[in-house]
């Protein structure tokens, strides 16, 4: 084991072992820098964060922080997802929780709706990492190869608009301690590598865990 792995299978050790763990991710273009605590066990996710991150010249997006809390059940299918988001001119929040029926309940500013989401029982907020980890969980593709389409309930940020869309997520390699993840959506395709728990290490041109 080299020295830069020494952190990562102690956190590893951490999060078998039912402790909180804190991981953190930087990016360059645009700047950001993520941190989140997880508290994960047999039958439970929590995550608790923070992204800041620099205006995005080839989206339009100026900078923006964000901070997050969400927890999934024992199936790994979100639960329920809470969103701030702050830039110069505006403050935003969202509630997003899926109900025993199916349904997903939003409430957005003040403003709610009821929807199934074509059936999507996981939650991705574009940009932040830490939720890359929700879908790869709810499939086991951090410990069984697979490949599966799947509908996800997407969040943007920094505005926090709701959307359905259509994920594919193929094991590409796996082996005791990682797994390589090729995500395509949007019509772009990136491989991820995650660790033995689910967690991103590195996502091409997004952030890597430091």
């Amino acid at each position: 084991m080299t020295p830069e792995q020494i952190p990562a299978e102690r956190a590893a050790e951490a999060a078998r072992s039912g402790k909180p763990v804190v991981h953190t991710w930087q990016g360059a273009d645009p700047a950001r820098l993520e941190s989140v605590r997880v508290l994960m066990g047999e039958n439970r996710l929590r995550v608790y964060g923070r992204l800041v991150a620099a205006a995005d010249p080839h989206i339009g997006t100026e900078p923006y922080s964000a901070s997050f809390e969400a927890s999934v059940d024992k199936s790994d299918a979100a639960g329920r997802v809470l969103l701030r988001t702050t830039t110069a001119e505006h403050e935003r929040q969202l509630s997003i929780s899926r109900t025993e029926d199916g349904l997903w309940l939003v409430d957005h500013d003040g403003t709610s709706q009821r929807a199934d989401f074509d059936g999507s029982v996981t939650v991705d907020v574009v940009g932040a990492v830490t939720f890359t980890t929700l879908p790869v969980r709810h499939l086991r593709l951090h410990r069984e190869e697979g490949e599966f389409e799947i509908p996800v309930v997407s969040v943007s940020l920094p505005d926090l608009s709701v959307s359905v869309v259509r994920h594919v997520y193929r094991t590409v390699s796996l082996d005791d301690d990682s797994a390589t993840i090729e995500l395509t959506r949007g019509g772009a395709t990136s491989r991820i590598r995650v660790d033995r728990d689910g967690i991103v290490v590195d996502y091409p041109g997004v952030a890597s865990r430091i």
